[in-house]
């Protein structure tokens, strides 16, 4: 069982963003939080979640470091009886605003793990993606978060922009080395709908050779790649997601997973205040599930598990054995580049 928090406050929204989030709502935090809380109560009773069950708990956004650390206090009392005693509980931060003080206090409440959405460690690259720190703030909040006692920290990455050639993305990898994190997050630009980036095809480059030369290079500072666009010390939340676990989800925006069932929160901020309760839920067939443990097990180590193929795709997955893409071992297929993840899925599921 996870737990996954939605924070949409932020200070600015990235032109690339397609993530649930608002700006200068923050007058709206005190009665956000309240609902949260009352969300997850509810919840906790609807599935009949027992003391100590929560394996893991996320708090994305949006930035949850753009709203004061108190406001966490409350909310992080009312989970703490259903958490089990090693949970692994990470929040996402912003580097200029994740000060000593907010990480000491999120520390506090019992988080052992940060992720800082850094994107770049170039001060023009910074500004093409609209973000509001630079890159001296970054390597600030990673010695404020190791100061305050995490070890366990990510830095999110971005690559694949107009700007990106081989020499900055291995000065970027570089930049990592340097920081002495323990996971990356390297993500290649999408150009989402309904951003600013939306259509504007020069902005990215969609180049197989660039993202396997940025996998190669952090993976030679030490981070090995579990997932296609995650290396190092394995995310406990996220590897639960592409094992198929059940989780709560509370937030605006937010979206939550029991067995065949998907759970959507209100995707208005103040229609979710107004009402937390309210979800629109999506049945899922047999088929559907299948098909998303395919996608999401080709692109990590999870693997896909060979007695749920049908016998179609298994021989489509033997094919694929055959041809060198895939590897089996213990009863699971696993891609041996993630890379091709997707083409593999298409090729197995039929």
């Amino acid at each position: 069982m996870l737990l996954y928090v939605h924070i949409p406050f932020c200070e600015s929204k990235c032109p690339y963003c397609a993530f649930g989030s608002v700006v200068g709502r923050q007058n709206l935090t005190s009665a956000y939080f309240d609902a949260m809380i009352a969300d997850f109560r509810e919840q906790i009773l609807k599935f009949d979640v027992k003391n100590g069950e929560i394996e893991t708990v996320f708090i994305g956004g949006g930035t949850p470091s753009a709203v004061d650390g108190s406001y966490y206090e409350r909310l992080f009392e009312t989970i703490a009886p259903y958490l089990a005693a090693n949970a692994e509980i990470t929040t996402e931060a912003n580097p200029n605003s994740a000060s000593l003080a907010w990480l000491s206090q999120m520390k506090s409440y019992g988080v052992n793990r940060v992720s800082f959405g850094a994107q770049s460690f170039f001060e023009d690259k910074l500004k093409f993606l609209g973000r509001i720190h630079d890159a001296r703030q970054i390597y600030e909040a990673i010695i404020s978060a190791k100061t305050a006692g995490l070890e366990n920290i990510n830095v999110d990455l971005i690559y694949g922009t107009k700007l990106d050639t081989q020499k900055r993305l291995e000065q970027e990898a570089q930049n990592i080395r340097n920081l002495g994190v323990s996971h990356v997050s390297a993500y290649s630009l999408t150009l989402e709908e309904n951003t600013p980036f939306a259509g504007k095809i020069s902005y990215a480059k969609d180049s197989p050779r660039l993202a396997k030369f940025m996998i190669d290079r952090i993976e030679e500072a030490g981070l090995k790649q579990y997932e296609i666009s995650n290396f190092g010390q394995i995310c406990k939340h996220n590897l639960g997601y592409w094992q198929g676990k059940n989780y709560l989800a509370v937030g605006a925006y937010a979206v939550g997973f029991w067995r065949d069932r998907r759970f959507y929160n209100a995707s208005n901020l103040n229609a979710y205040v107004k009402n937390p309760h309210a979800k629109k839920i999506e049945n899922l067939s047999a088929d559907e599930l299948n098909l998303e443990r395919i996608f999401l097990g080709a692109r990590s180590i999870v693997g896909i598990e060979q007695n749920s193929l049908n016998a179609e795709q298994e021989q489509r997955a033997l094919l694929l054995k055959k041809s060198g893409k895939l590897k089996f071992k213990n009863g699971r297929y696993y891609a041996k580049n993630f890379l091709t993840a997707d083409e593999i899925s298409l090729f197995i599921a039929g």
